[in-house]
């Protein structure tokens, strides 16, 4: 097996997402929208709706890479983030900000599979397609060094101007400049490809067919469902931080704003430090132990939700936080090992339908855990609805695993 070498292209590949997660917005964005007056319940059918667009445009963005090039989608996707950063910006009300979460949808599908997809061209190209998990766990590693500097930068500007909505024009910075470094990027990365998302309808028939495979619908279910929740819940670790920044008998002449920032930025960047280290060690679990870890790290990173609703509940507050990184920990060490766990557990023939329905699956299962979750947070509290959701997950997620293994007995017998 030919070692891949740390070249000029494997450190664009680690500055992309670097640059990709300054996202200085992340750490505060459901601060900010509860502070311009939403409930939890808008702001769950905010990120739903995202969610949605983020599925209906990935066929679209399939077909504009096909005919002007990876390279040139990459680079709209991020004049279409820019332009969202401004609407959240001057937005005062629900429905510029779901012009904005509409504009964010739209970039986040013109970009997600596209880079990845280049990684994976460019490893085949050089023949080192043996050591994804290695190279992608190492250039996602600096993605989580992206979010930890972005939370603490994020938090000066706070401190320091006061608001939180200035951090959405700061936002424009790093990806400009990911703009102008994804077009240095090699012409051999720019070739158009054919997508496996060729129609809705063709998802639609694929994704109901999948379905009836209990099998293949546990390996989807691993891969996306746990990704999906982090997706729906990650934001409502900010209460937790605001309550937590209450506690502490520090910077007590700062306002509430202020404060908060300087909190907030300093434990986002702890936890994304860990959470890096997770993704760069993933290779390493992966091999050492050879159980079922895609299932087992789902059932741990929903118990770790399920601890957070339970200590949030009894305002251990603390104790909440830690059990909520338990969530972020758990995903970032499965992402590299997922990256090849459905094509090596997947028959070719079918691999594409599998991408596709799960794609599908994580879209629906985000959106409606995130208008969910809000929902329960208005009615019951945010404790309550961690402790709701997460424990139909894990019901469900048991009894697909029970079912899957009874029918693989069965055939065996």
């Amino acid at each position: 097996m030919v070692k891949f070498a740390k070249n000029r292209q494997y450190y664009k590949f680690s500055l992309y997402g670097f640059l990709k997660n300054l996202r200085f917005f992340d750490a505060f964005l459901l601060l900010y929208l509860a502070k311009k007056g939403l409930p939890y319940t808008e702001i769950g059918i905010l990120y739903a709706v995202r969610e949605i667009f983020i599925n209906l445009f990935e066929i679209p963005s399939g077909l504009i890479a096909d005919t002007y090039g990876r390279k040139n989608t990459l680079a709209g996707s991020f004049v279409i983030y820019m332009g969202s950063f401004l609407f959240f910006y001057f937005a005062q009300g629900f429905w510029l900000f779901l012009l904005a979460f509409l504009l964010y949808g739209v970039a986040d599908a013109f970009r997600s599979g596209t880079h990845k997809g280049m990684i994976m061209d460019y490893l085949k190209i050089h023949n080192w397609g043996e050591q994804k998990i290695t190279y992608y766990g190492h250039t996602r590693s600096w993605s989580q060094i992206g979010s930890a500097l972005s939370s603490l930068v994020a938090g000066f500007i706070v401190f320091y101007g006061g608001e939180y909505k200035n951090i959405f024009l700061f936002s424009i910075i790093p990806y400009l400049l990911n703009l102008f470094l994804i077009l240095s990027y090699p012409k051999e990365l720019n070739h158009t490809t054919k997508h496996y998302k060729s129609g809705i309808q063709l998802t639609l028939k694929s994704f109901l067919k999948i379905m009836k495979q209990a099998e293949v619908l546990q390996i989807i279910n691993t891969t996306a469902l746990h990704s999906a929740f982090m997706k729906a819940v990650k934001d409502y670790i900010q209460p937790v931080m605001v309550h937590l920044s209450l506690l502490l008998p520090l910077m007590t002449q700062l306002n509430t704003e202020k404060k908060n920032g300087v909190v907030i930025g300093v434990v986002y960047f702890i936890i994304y430090l860990l959470t890096a280290q997770a993704s760069k060690i993933s290779s390493g679990i992966e091999s050492s132990i050879k159980r079922n870890i895609p299932f087992y790290t789902l059932i741990l990173g929903f118990l770790s939700g399920l601890t957070c609703g339970i200590f949030y509940h009894n305002q251990l507050w603390l104790l909440a936080l830690i059990a909520f990184v338990g969530i972020y920990i758990f995903e970032n060490i499965r992402k590299p090992i997922l990256t090849g766990y459905i094509s090596d557990n997947v028959p070719n023939e079918i691999l594409t339908s599998v991408l596709s329905a799960q794609s599908l699956l994580q879209t629906l299962i985000t959106a409606v855990l995130s208008f969910v979750f809000g929902l329960f947070a208005d009615l019951w509290g945010i404790g309550i609805s961690f402790i709701a959701v997460t424990s139909f997950l894990i019901v469900f997620t048991l009894i697909l695993n029970i079912i899957t293994e009874i029918k693989k007995h069965s055939k065996q017998t």
